[in-house]
């Protein structure tokens, strides 16, 4: 296998002293605050918040799109300057090539990098069966319902083999159903891939289902971000009076019992 996993270095990320602001009407507008943070290597941290609060804006700084004004990343001891092969970035919409077969989409990137069609292909085909599309290979993307898109999206940015997955609202668009299943989909698979990954996401009951950790970025002037551990045994069961308890913990830090 030409990207050999065992070779693979798992990304720690260190953030120091990061800001950003915005300018709105002829003013600053800070999102983010001298935020101090590491994110272990292979673990998934989930980063919570109001609109506005700088979740996307934190995750498009990890992922060298965005710039901060102050401070830096570190990733595995090097100072993220733009956009890297360790790093992979999921997006609310699949993004798909809408000429290219779902494999020949997974091998994109692979082929990008220099290895060969037959080499992509043989290491896209893992990840087709990974995320559960064996038998879709020839697929195209107007033939796939969401959440299949979705799957092809996923596959695609675990071929190259990260050291970090950065996940933007990967499941915000699709129905309830699908996306708890999708939330199951994502916890084998991080399981078996072993990857550090940071999910920005709105829904809370996501955050305490695929986190070690969870981020709560506030959106008031002065306050602090806060770390929640989650102290629960995977797989998770949403049943669990344990999982009920840190739901509710957490409602009521947004105030929302």
């Amino acid at each position: 296998m030409a990207l050999a996993q065992s070779n693979r270095i798992r990304g720690e990320v260190a953030i120091r002293h990061l800001s950003k602001a915005f300018t709105l009407n002829g003013k600053p507008l800070p999102v983010l605050k001298d935020l101090n943070l590491t994110i272990r290597s292979g673990e998934s941290l989930a980063i919570v918040g109001a609109s506005g609060s700088g979740k996307t804006t934190l995750l498009r700084i990890l992922a060298g799109l965005e710039q901060a004004d102050g401070g830096e990343v570190l990733i595995d001891g090097r100072r993220v300057s733009g956009v890297g092969a360790e790093r992979a970035v999921i997006f609310q919409e699949p993004r798909l090539l809408p000429w290219l077969t779902v494999i020949d989409n997974i091998g994109f990137g692979l082929e990008a990098r220099g290895l060969s069609r037959e080499e992509a292909r043989l290491i896209s085909q893992r990840y087709v069966d990974l995320v559960g599309l064996k038998g879709f290979e020839t697929a195209y993307p107007r033939q796939l319902s969401g959440g299949m898109a979705q799957r092809v999206g996923i596959a695609r940015a675990l071929a190259v083999q990260p050291e970090i997955l950065l996940l933007d609202e990967p499941l915000g668009a699709l129905d309830a159903m699908t996306k708890i299943g999708m939330q199951q989909e994502l916890a084998r698979i991080w399981k078996e891939e072993d990857v550090t990954t940071v999910l920005v996401t709105h829904d809370l009951e996501e955050a305490i289902f695929l986190a070690d950790r969870i981020l709560i970025l506030p959106r008031e002037k002065g306050a602090e971000p806060r770390l929640v551990d989650v102290d629960l045994p995977r797989p998770r069961d949403r049943s669990n009076p344990r999982f009920v308890r840190q739901r509710e913990e957490l409602l009521g830090l947004f105030g929302l019992h």
